[in-house]
């Protein structure tokens, strides 16, 4: 399987599971909020569009404008085949993610390694879930980490690590620190000893760039995946080297300790 239309077009035809013609997307949402951590100058907006399959959420992180209120009205109740192929790519990505975290649910998963975050304050949480993800690179001293999606403390558990973080992001210019962020991935993608990237390249249509080019240069890919956390995880040990997946409801909305899934492709391939 080399990209996610490969990988939409098996679930469409039932390579994945039953197809999905009979099955109907309970509800369809939105969560538009902001953050800014204490101690930071950054505000962190976020945007996601998640769906509702039985017992499964599916999330996928959108740009303003690329969706609005009307998809709730619309996709709540339709046939899932039609969200899969109609509409904006955000809820094409997480109607894929609620058919996939339904068909193999991340607390039943093989390979799976669950990871409690503790209650506290969201820097408490926000320090816990980065320190998770970070403890997923195998890095020595010194090595170039790609990190495509800034959020401050996880530049901050890369370094700690010994990890040289290189940073892109779309919207973000450069860290609380004052680091340079570009907004070119090829910039990070042609130079790096190994990649961490947001699930959010899911709905902005640069995952399978990324997943391609470190396939190409033979380079470990570590995701960290609020968005599309399933659908990331099926390519575990095809160019995905290892994944957080943190399936809605997320660590941000909550105090209270929640649980998120780390693989490595040893394990989860």
């Amino acid at each position: 399987m080399k990209n996610t239309e490969e990988l939409l077009a098996g679930v469409l035809a039932g390579d994945h599971g039953p197809r999905p013609t009979g099955l109907v997307a309970t509800s369809v949402f939105w969560v538009h909020h902001g953050t800014r951590l204490a101690g930071g100058n950054t505000t962190y907006l976020n945007q996601y569009v998640l769906v509702r399959l039985g017992d499964s959420f599916g999330a996928c992180a959108f740009e303003a404008g690329e969706v609005d209120a009307s998809v709730c009205r619309d996709g709540s109740g339709a046939a899932l085949d039609t969200l899969l192929s109609e509409g904006p790519r955000p809820l094409r990505v997480a109607a894929l993610d609620a058919y996939l975290g339904a068909a193999r649910p991340h607390r039943e998963a093989t390979g799976a390694e669950p990871v409690t975050l503790p209650a506290g304050t969201p820097e408490t949480r926000a320090h816990a879930r980065d320190a998770a993800i970070a403890g997923l690179l195998d890095i020595e001293a010194g090595t170039r980490v790609g990190l495509i999606g800034v959020v401050n403390p996880l530049v901050a558990a890369i370094r700690e690590r010994g990890g040289d973080p290189l940073l892109c992001d779309f919207n973000l210019r450069t860290t609380q620190w004052g680091d340079p962020v570009t907004d070119d991935m090829h910039e990070v993608l042609d130079t790096a000893d190994a990649v961490v990237a947001t699930g959010m390249t899911l709905g902005n249509g640069s995952f399978d760039t990324v997943l391609a080019r470190c396939r190409e240069r033979g380079v470990p890919l570590v995701v960290y995946a609020q968005t599309g956390s399933a659908v990331v995880r099926a390519f575990l040990g095809t160019g995905v080297t290892a994944l957080s997946a943190e399936p809605f409801p997320f660590s941000q909305f909550s105090a209270e300790p929640t649980t998120l899934y780390r693989y490595r492709a040893a394990a989860g391939a």
